[in-house]
């Protein structure tokens, strides 16, 4: 048998509530791929990213901090709900956001954070932990007056106060929110891993599902013909591949890999930290399969080519990164697709969208197969290294 120390379990299943909580993010979703949709240019993809790390980082602290509470307590379900409430009115305001919707994009950003990471630092039941959530409401002070200066300021230089804030966040996620000489010593936490990695992957399952609605809405909106038929088909096959190039076997190596580590936070932390680029990946593909439903036989262009191919090649990269990271294998076979895949996009540019889709297609679906062998080999090695 393993003589590895075991880490305290728990175990507890995603609630109604939590799956509830995910749909206000769900909106998010839509509304940041409506944002880069109508400002296709690189400072319209700056607004998005920095808009995506607020509000991917939003869910993140609110969901970790649910899971160390255990969200079957009262004091977690009125987080949750408020928490929510905060998050329609901050989603709402994304598209206005680097207009006249600033302070409806903050103040309810920054409540969120506050009053979440607030209610953990009291109520959590560890020391460790409460002193790990003071830490993480002192990132959130950091950051906080250049969220509020950046709504004070106007529209053109508001991208660059943000962006320093989101870039403070996302550090702080990162790094596990620490301070000198005072950092998170997770191993020894009790803490509900498999359920985090649930949340992820029905969050994931979620992003996957705004896609398709995207690619639905695209083809309500073009004409009935063929070329669109053809396109929104394509666009369905490629979002089939991509969910099947994690979700073929994929669930099962991590699964296995964080049952057999002695620090089962840390593998979680790896998997938000990934999802953030996971996020910006979708949020890529959505509006490239946006377009290429919209102008199937047009011309390509350097923008398409970006975000039909740049969208899966994010994915996988940053996949492989996790994979490699918390399994040591099926990284190669992911690197191996992205070389595929930016060489694809070079032809992209002169193609029209829908050849380009078939050849999005053809790419994807070996790389899905290919992994989901490979996922296969790599559980069975896993659980054999176990019982060694």
């Amino acid at each position: 048998m393993s003589s590895l120390p075991q880490p305290l379990r728990l175990r507890r299943e995603v609630s109604p509530l939590e799956l509830f909580y995910d749909l206000v993010f769900v909106f998010a979703i839509s509304q940041l791929s409506h944002h880069l949709l109508e400002h296709l240019t690189w400072r319209g993809a700056a607004e998005t990213a920095v808009l995506l790390v607020a509000v991917f980082g939003t869910w993140a602290y609110t969901s970790y901090e649910a899971t160390f509470l255990d969200v079957h307590r009262q004091v977690t379900k009125w987080m949750i709900v408020i928490a929510m409430g905060l998050g329609l009115f901050m989603n709402a305001a994304i598209p206005g956001a680097f207009d006249d919707r600033a302070w409806a994009f903050v103040i309810p950003l920054l409540a969120t954070l506050f009053f979440a990471g607030a209610v953990t630092a009291l109520a959590t039941r560890t020391d460790a932990l409460r002193e790990h959530f003071r830490r993480t409401l002192l990132w959130i002070t950091a950051s906080a007056p250049l969220w509020i200066a950046g709504a004070a300021v106007g529209s053109g230089p508001r991208l660059w106060w943000w962006a320093a804030a989101a870039l403070i966040d996302l550090t702080g996620t990162w790094l596990a929110h620490p301070l000198p000489g005072r950092t998170l010593s997770s191993r020894e936490l009790a803490f509900d891993a498999d359920h985090m990695l649930e949340r992820l992957r029905l969050f994931f399952i979620i992003l996957l599902g705004e896609t398709v609605l995207t690619a639905g809405r695209a083809m309500a909106d073009a004409p009935v013909d063929v070329p669109s038929v053809l396109a929104t088909a394509g666009v369905f096959i490629a979002l089939v591949s991509l969910r099947s190039a994690y979700f073929g076997g994929g669930e099962d190596v991590i699964t296995t890999a964080v049952a057999t580590t002695t620090d089962r936070v840390r593998s979680v932390r790896l998997g938000v930290n990934s999802a953030y680029l996971v996020l910006a990946a979708l949020v890529a593909l959505a509006v490239g399969s946006e377009l290429a439903i919209t102008h199937p036989t047009e011309h390509g262009s350097v923008t398409l080519a970006l975000l039909l191919f740049g969208g899966p090649v994010l994915y996988l990269a940053t996949t492989a990164w996790f994979f490699g990271t918390t399994t040591g294998g099926a990284w190669k076979e992911r690197l191996l697709a992205c070389l595929a895949l930016a060489a694809a996009s070079v032809a992209a540019v002169w193609l029209p969208p829908l050849a380009s889709l078939a050849l999005l297609d053809l790419i994807i679906i070996t790389t899905a197969v290919i992994l989901t062998r490979t996922h296969q080999r790599l559980t069975s090695s896993l659980k054999a290294a176990t019982t060694d």
